[in-house]
């Protein structure tokens, strides 16, 4: 295992324009509504990888859908990748239309599932959206999720969970997946798992990360105190990577909150650390990470980190197994 204390200069290259492209619409038999995508790309390149980003819950009506995430989208966008945004079942956007279908309020099946059938469908995506087709990768796929988001990319980075309706064990890994981003995620359940709203959302403690084999980088902030959930403290949000087998990287940010800086939208007033420069020094590591792990001859990683590093004003460290 190594450390290392990170910066938040960033000096990669000069950013693309990004063409986004709302909504694309599938049709997915079962599902209680269409599944609405926002896909967005830099206007040239070809042989793009594609993250998938899923989103998480908050306050607000619209961030929790494919209008969310802005400052990674744009900038992993601008930066070379295609970005797929699905709005999924737990989206306040569809809390009218869906609060009684099967499998809310936490739809941590469909989530998941929302993943596999944009892989599924991803030429039909590629066609529709202006000026991408021809120029997608489909064999270097991504999954990025930030708090529950981060929860349904571990379910798809090979992480087990227990059904709290059966008790069976379940494993929706996708193998088409080859890295991740894991932002916030919750982490382990058991004695820890006490906090007032663990009795609601039981699924969030019946993870379990010793399956999770994918590559992935595991971000938490050190102030990411999630007492509705545990009385832990933040150290709970590193559990994804401490239980599961390497690779793993995980990024402790420095004064962080829950929003790592702002990261679910410019200027959101849910968020309680915000941080431009933080936001900057996540969406760059997070791009160099993901860049360096689809294309393993990329050096784009160890210049990240190494550009990175060094300087008086650290925003957090790293360490890996």
């Amino acid at each position: 295992m190594s450390t290392s204390t990170v910066t938040g200069a960033d000096t990669w290259g000069e950013p693309a324009p990004v063409l986004s492209f709302s909504p694309v619409v599938l049709s997915v038999p079962g599902r209680p509504v269409d599944l609405q995508l926002r896909v967005s790309a830099p206007a040239t390149g070809t042989n793009l990888p594609v993250i998938l980003l899923s989103h998480g819950g908050g306050p607000s009506n619209n961030l929790s859908s494919l209008n969310g995430y802005a400052p990674l989208a744009n900038y992993w966008a601008a930066h070379g990748f295609v970005v797929v945004q699905p709005t999924h079942l737990t989206s306040r956007t569809l809390s009218h239309l869906v609060a009684d279908a099967p499998g809310a309020p936490d739809f941590w099946r469909s989530r998941a599932e929302d993943m596999s059938h944009i892989l599924d469908r991803l030429d039909m995506i590629e066609r529709t959206v202006p000026q991408l087709a021809g120029r997608i990768d489909h064999t270097e796929v991504a999954v990025a999720g930030h708090s529950l988001g981060g929860f349904t990319a571990a379910l798809l980075l090979g992480a087990g969970i227990t059904d709290p309706d059966t008790g069976n064990v379940v494993h929706l890994v996708e193998p088409r997946i080859k890295a991740g981003v894991l932002l916030a995620a919750p982490g382990r359940g058991g004695d820890g798992f006490n906090g007032p709203m663990a009795e609601q959302w039981p699924v969030i403690g019946a993870v379990d990360f010793s399956t999770m084999t994918a590559p992935a980088l595991v971000v938490a902030g050190d102030k990411d105190d999630s007492r509705h959930f545990t009385d832990r403290g933040p150290d709970w949000h590193a559990d994804p990577y401490t239980l599961a087998p390497g690779p793993k990287t995980l990024l402790t940010l420095f004064d962080a909150e829950h929003g790592l800086g702002g990261i679910a939208g410019y200027d959101a007033a849910e968020t309680t650390d915000e941080n431009p420069g933080r936001v900057a020094a996540l969406a760059r590591l997070t791009a160099a990470y993901l860049r360096t792990r689809l294309h393993p001859g990329d050096n784009a990683w160890q210049t990240a980190c190494e550009t990175l590093t060094a300087g008086p004003d650290p925003v957090g460290r790293l360490e890996t197994k």
